[in-house]
């Protein structure tokens, strides 16, 4: 019946996309980001609207009637900036923020970009319609000029960093957790183990908010031209209505957005183009449905989606390891985004496509994940390093590459980070919960008959006992010298202190992280990128993603094929409904926590996540689970 569904739904696709491509027989379609054109030889002023989520790593091509086109990545927008600042037509580059979620690292990126458009020549205006947030004012003081709504929110309140400790909430359901960990500051499973940070992890997340404090002054300090001391000052004032904030020269002016149009009307002339293509390349596509290989063309078409045939030019591969590392494949499904995570099945298939492919001179990781499985990240960083074998590999870190994200990173001949980015976390974690006074308490009960000596090592009978804990220590110090001598054969003479006063769990920012030799510079994706492109000694490339995304129809086809349900996805059967329902610990638990707040939310599903994790895998390479926020 499933299967059956699913060829209907195949079916019905074609029809729909037939009928939006081919309202009559022979007709001609020009396909685009944007029916908007400037007119030849008039000013364009460049327009970037910048809201909700912006992902890392591509998405693939959707098609007609199946949802809005893909949102521009982090990439794109930046490649489109730069395209921007050598196109003499535009005149200037108009920012138009509202709630954009981005991380620090990813702000310092574009924060380069738009200083690379403002140095040749061009004005970058950034407004905010609702909120100027802390993070809105690190990207906007970049801008010649900032204003805001009258009625817009200042509040620049600080950075403020929490992590849920729900050890009293197991307490309550009669669960005891039991984990080991390798080094003292590796304290990721203290939010499972304690009511609140052990010192370690209260002096590691100090030492942390220090740096991206100190990171956030100078950036707004830089742009705004004012010193840190201004700009702590008013972070400490907090809270601010938009004339206060112009009088403060927080920002320039307060107006509406027509108000802006105006002023840009007035500055470039009446005939001035406002630009809001977000930077894919049109193309013309003729389909003919008169004859009846017409369908069977629009069907080659849709399943060629966006990959790209062989070009015969210079390659620079960007691989994306993006979100928490897992082992295996996901689960294809037309019907959803794809997985923001990094599964080691599939990339480890585009590392090795790319390790023999002769059209790609050099390999960008890109990676910006809290890490995850320890065999996962072996797996990853044995693909990169046979890749590493025969071209150049260099690491670009987003937000976060800790723990699993750094594993992999080492992989590299250099690595690349931002000055905020989070990085490090050597370390690795590993045990279970024990469930029986849970069962107890609702009148359950279990009879268990074993054989061996260990048989109920990873049960959730009962935690470890003395002999059970010094076993799984010993088999964690393994795994944990693996990952040290991983990080020593990489960076080498660069460490600037013996590797057990680096590792032990230690999360750092990475200007920290410079400092100490576990990142080569401080510098952006494509600083990366062309540094990858001059190891490889070219200087004509194009840069190509990796894995390549996928659209509906690929997606939908590849679900009905056999055998791609994958034993790793971390589901829980409940309710009749399996792994392949997707029914997860998290949605059953979302129910239960509408009541919260949406940042503390969001903190407490990444720790239910996490939960389920530590529960599938025996070793885990996660860094602390830090919310920070402004």
């Amino acid at each position: 019946m499933v299967r059956m569904m699913k060829c209907f739904c195949l079916a019905l696709a074609l029809c729909l996309i037939a009928a939006q491509f081919a309202p009559a027989a022979g007709i001609t379609k020009k396909t685009g980001t944007s029916t908007e054109k400037a007119e030849a030889g008039k000013p364009v002023v460049s327009v970037f609207a910048l809201d909700g989520p912006i992902l890392e790593q591509p998405q693939g091509e959707e098609l007609p009637l199946f949802g809005p086109p893909p949102r521009p990545s982090f990439k794109d927008i930046v490649e489109r900036m730069k395209r921007v600042k050598g196109d003499k037509n535009v005149k200037g580059v108009v920012l138009l923020l509202d709630e954009v979620d981005l991380g620090l690292a990813q702000i310092e990126e574009l924060r380069r970009t738009i200083d690379a458009v403002r140095a040749a020549g061009k004005e970058v205006y950034a407004h905010v319609d609702n909120a100027l947030t802390m993070r809105d004012l690190a990207l906007a003081a970049g801008a010649t000029r900032i204003s805001v709504t009258p009625t817009a929110v200042i509040m620049i309140n600080g950075i403020n960093a929490e992590s849920p400790y729900v050890r009293g909430l197991l307490d309550k359901i009669g669960v005891t957790p039991d984990f080991i960990t390798c080094g003292d500051y590796k304290s990721a499973p203290e939010i499972f183990m304690r009511k609140g940070p052990s010192p370690q992890a209260k002096e590691m997340t100090n030492w942390l908010i220090d740096s991206l404090y100190d990171s956030y002054q100078k950036m707004v300090a830089k742009g705004r031209g004012v010193k840190p001391e201004r700009v702590r000052q008013w972070i400490d004032g907090a809270l601010y209505s938009p004339e206060q904030a112009r009088l403060l020269g927080i920002i320039d002016s307060v107006e509406h957005r027509q108000d802006l149009e105006a002023e840009l009307r007035k500055n470039f002339g009446d005939d001035v183009q406002f630009d809001r293509r977000m930077g894919g390349k049109k193309h013309a596509q003729t389909i003919d449905l008169s004859s009846p290989l017409g369908l069977f063309s629009l069907w080659m078409k849709a399943l060629e989606g966006g990959k790209k045939k062989a070009t015969g030019k210079n390659l620079i591969g960007i691989v994306y390891v993006q979100g928490e590392i897992l082992p295996g494949k996901p689960e294809p499904s037309p019907f959803s985004a794809e997985p923001a995570q990094a599964y080691s099945t599939p990339l480890r298939k585009a590392l090795d496509k790319l390790a023999g492919d002769k059209d790609v001179k050099a390999v960008v990781l890109r990676v910006n994940s809290p890490g995850g499985s320890a065999t996962a990240s072996e797996i990853i960083f044995n693909a990169a390093e046979r890749v590493r074998a025969k071209k150049p590999v260099i690491v670009s870190m987003g937000a976060l590459a800790a723990s699993g994200g750094y594993y992999v990173s080492t992989a590299s001949d250099r690595i690349f980070a931002d000055a905020t980015t989070i990085t490090a976390s050597i370390g690795v974690l590993g045990g279970k919960f024990a469930t029986t006074n849970m069962w107890n308490y609702v009148g359950i009960s279990w009879d268990s008959n074993r054989r061996g000596a260990n048989a109920a090592l990873f049960s959730s009978d009962a935690v470890f006992s003395d002999d059970e804990r010094k076993l799984v220590q010993s088999w964690m110090n393994d795994v944990y010298g693996v990952f040290k001598a991983h990080v020593v054969a990489a960076r080498g003479a660069k460490l600037q202190k013996p590797i057990d006063q680096l590792a032990g769990g230690r999360v750092y920012t990475g200007q920290q992280a410079k400092e100490l030799g576990l990142v080569d510079q401080i510098g952006s994706l494509e600083d990366a990128i062309q540094y990858a492109a001059k190891r490889a000694r070219v200087t004509d490339y194009e840069t190509r993603s990796y894995p390549e995304p996928k659209n509906f129809l690929e997606l939908l086809v590849e679900d009905m094929a056999d055998g791609n349900q994958d034993p790793n996805h971390l589901a829980l059967s409940a309710h009749g409904f399996g792994a392949s329902h997707g029914v997860s610990l998290v949605d059953l638990a979302l129910p239960h926590l509408k009541g919260l707040d949406r940042d503390r939310l969001e903190l407490v599903k990444a720790a239910l996540r996490r939960l389920e994790l530590l529960g599938q895998e025996r070793a885990v390479m996660m860094m602390p689970e830090i919310g920070i926020r402004d």
